[in-house]
């Protein structure tokens, strides 16, 4: 999302962030209004009313028509249109995230469940849990046949329960398993459980 998008959007919630303004274009939607008559129905002062007009004027929202020495204020449903599809779609929105990045979450995970190499605890969560696997499959080389004696070697080197571990293994397609012998599954072959944060 480019700065000046953001921008906007930054000042469009602000603008909707207040009881009052919302309720103005609630008014604003369905009939002109002057100053006057707002203030009156919603109970305020003027020139607070005057404001909040101000404040929705500066994004277009509202527009203004003279009438003798009044001026009548009425929603402007095609800024608000503009608005939703310019900025509010997800993929602009999508720009918020582009400093957050999944990997320091896993990071975050590793640290909690991985102290000096070894595994504390197996997460109930099966995101984390995928986390903690994949960090763990990749301790093993890539294109060679395992033993079953051999994978539990290696996994007693992280955590005791080899045998869940192993199981898990094949469960999230890190590996493959025939005859009892152990093989790990390419990257782009693995269960992807981490993607959404949890």
């Amino acid at each position: 999302m480019s700065p000046q998008n953001l921008q906007t959007l930054l000042e469009f919630f602000k603008a909707l962030g207040n009881e009052s303004r919302l309720k103005l274009l609630g008014i604003l939607s369905q009939r002109e209004c002057s100053v006057e008559e707002l203030a009156a129905l919603l109970h305020l002062k003027e020139p607070t009313v005057s404001h909040h007009l101000a404040k929705l004027k500066a994004l277009n929202l509202v527009t203004l028509t003279p009438q003798g020495n009044t001026h009548l204020y009425r929603l402007n449903p095609d800024q608000l249109q503009d608005l939703s599809k310019a900025i509010l779609t997800p993929e602009q929105l999508a720009g918020f995230t582009t400093e957050v990045k999944p990997q320091d979450w896993e990071t975050k995970v590793l640290q909690t469940f991985v102290v000096d190499d070894r595994i504390t605890d197996i997460p109930a969560s099966r995101k984390k849990r995928s986390v903690i696997l994949k960090w763990l499959v990749r301790k093993f080389e890539y294109d060679r046949d395992y033993s079953e004696k051999e994978i539990n070697t290696l996994i007693q080197s992280h955590h005791w329960d080899s045998a869940t571990l192993r199981r898990e293994f094949i469960g999230y397609n890190l590996m493959t398993r025939s005859n009892s012998i152990y093989r790990r599954q390419p990257e782009t072959e693995w269960r992807d459980e981490s993607s959404e944060f949890n």
